[in-house]
């Protein structure tokens, strides 16, 4: 672990700017970060918020922080409800299907488990004490139809995080026409119990959550009426994270977040991917066609804020990028003792990283390395190298593998035939038999088999 030097900038949505990070208790960050919604597989654009975070956190925690990360799982809501009913199936069925299949998703792509990942159905009672607290403060309203409302004008900062005036709000308001509201950006903190959904009771009637009151009561429960850092996708800044804060801060009078992070959208041909635009991909079917690194140096190789395009070129250079790093660990033996963290590379990485977590940046430091890896092969320096190149891949989850298996993975043909034809063009070039050398490697590379003759000896990978 890292001395903690402090140097950590982060962009806040909430005031359009990078500024200096100062946590609310030296030493410590506690994150926040919404969950998906558990109706279906999770797809590329869930990926990019899981993994990015998931580096967030690895680098922290290697820089010296202590990290509390939580990261909610929504198991009730409209669509789950919709979709358990269409497949004649019982919600928390459906729900534990879809958070197994998440878990073993983002298992595949290295992202390491949050410290805490509550869920909305197991926090009920927070969120009627926090409705609770919120009508009797005025802030809301139990209506007609027996939903319980957020009063949106009685919150005079509405539309701050998402930079949106209340009256901007209000001329543009998209809202179905509902007329137990008594303004149309009210939203639903409760809803009243209906037939054949699930339902708990409450001072206001058997029924159900809202969405974005289970996010301000979970995330308050876990880490306190104030933290440090709340983060999800650009999608959620309004009106997700928007009507949190609004929940909280009217709740509790107090500041509820002090920097909000925003993780840009991943695209198909410029535009969001979405399940309601039918243009995604899921997890598990990328994976089928590339190795779960490569998709995760894809998710990674553009600044968390900015879009990404899907695309299979992209993940095709990401795979030869990747393969660039691995080919400069192949015959090094790293040693168990330290990295040289006094070497000027490291220093880069992590001022890097403590730049609002610039992991283009940092890739560029790990090809630097990989580069005087190449360049002094032979020396004993190379180990030292890429024992640091290791190092500091780890931190961002990559290079996790060893880089034979690596190379050599989907490959139809046994290893064990592979190395004895090998073996027999070694023995053909050591007897100057160069027309049998060339027939074994043609035959290899028939076989998408590639030879590559290093000066430690014929080393040999799947062609890209």
């Amino acid at each position: 672990m890292e001395t903690m030097d402090n140097k950590l900038v982060i962009y806040n949505t909430f005031t359009q700017s990078k500024t200096p990070f100062k946590p609310l208790t030296a030493g410590e960050i506690k994150m926040y970060v919404c969950g998906i919604t558990v109706y279906d597989y999770c797809h590329i654009g869930h990926a990019r918020v899981f993994v990015a975070f998931d580096v967030m956190v690895r680098f922290l925690r290697a820089a010296g922080w202590k990290v509390t990360y939580v990261r909610n799982i929504t198991d009730i809501d409209d669509k789950i409800i919709q979709r358990a009913q269409a497949q004649q199936q019982n919600v928390t069925a459906l729900t534990e299907h879809f958070i197994e299949c998440m878990q073993q998703d983002e298992a595949q792509l290295g992202v390491l488990p949050p410290d805490a990942s509550p869920r909305a159905t197991e926090h009920v009672s927070e969120i009627i004490a926090l409705i609770a607290r919120l009508v009797d403060q005025g802030m809301a309203y139990v209506a007609d139809n027996g939903d319980v409302y957020y009063a949106v004008e009685q919150f005079k900062s509405y539309g701050q995080l998402a930079h949106k005036s209340l009256s901007h709000l209000m001329s543009g308001a998209r809202v179905e026409i509902n007329h137990a509201k008594r303004n149309p950006l009210d939203f639903v903190l409760w809803k009243a119990a209906k037939a054949q959904e699930p339902s708990w009771p409450s001072p206001w009637g058997s029924g159900r959550p809202g969405w974005h009151i289970e996010c301000s009561a979970m995330s308050t429960h876990c880490l306190g009426r104030s933290f440090d850092i709340h983060g999800g996708g650009a999608d959620l800044v309004f009106p997700h994270h928007e009507n949190e804060r609004a929940q909280a801060e009217a709740a509790y009078q107090q500041t509820y977040v002090n920097t909000w992070m925003h993780v840009g959208f991943v695209q198909v041909n410029q535009q969001k991917m979405a399940k309601s635009l039918a243009n995604f991909f899921t997890i598990r079917e990328v994976l089928v066609h590339y190795d779960p690194e490569v998709v995760r140096y894809f998710l990674m190789a553009s600044h968390y804020r900015s879009p990404v395009n899907y695309s299979a070129a992209q993940l095709d250079n990401a795979k030869n990028a990747l393969e660039t790093l691995y080919q400069a660990l192949r015959g090094q033996v790293l040693s168990p003792l330290e990295p040289d963290f006094a070497h000027p590379l490291k220093q880069r990485f992590f001022d890097a990283m403590n730049d609002d977590f610039n992991t283009p940046q940092a890739l560029s430091v790990l090809f630097e390395l990989a580069h005087l890896v190449h360049q002094q092969a032979l020396d004993l320096k190379a180990q030292g190298l890429a024992q640091l190149l290791k190092y500091l891949a780890n931190i961002l989850g990559l290079l996790q593998q060893d880089p034979e298996k690596f190379f050599q993975q989907h490959v139809a043909m046994e290893a064990a035939a592979i190395e004895q034809l090998v073996a027999q063009r070694n023995e053909a070039r050591a007897q100057r038999n160069w027309a049998l050398a060339d027939e074994i490697r043609d035959t290899l590379l028939a076989k998408q088999i590639i030879l590559e003759d290093t000066p430690q000896g014929t080393i040999w990978r799947g062609a890209s």
